[in-house]
């Protein structure tokens, strides 16, 4: 799944667990997020993002499964 605008509240799929990517270009700036994947697993979400997303020379790159992010303030 590429950076296209999903809800929020979308945390599982048929197809798997939809999991946050963010990446960083220099070391000393921050993370970006970059997109999302849909996987089974961690470790295929791993691999679907790397593949996606390894285009550019990022310095680190992250995945977190969407269900693990707390919003503390609700966009309006």
């Amino acid at each position: 799944m590429g950076c296209e605008r999903m809800s929020r509240s979308l945390i599982h799929t048929p197809d798997g667990d939809v999991y946050e990517v963010f990446a960083k270009f220099q070391v000393d700036e921050p993370l970006r997020h970059v997109g999302s994947v849909i996987a089974t697993d961690r470790d295929l979400a791993s691999m679907y993002a790397y593949n996606l997303y390894n285009e550019w020379a990022w310095s680190e790159m992250i995945i977190v499964p969407r269900r693990d992010i707390v919003t503390l303030i609700e966009p309006a």
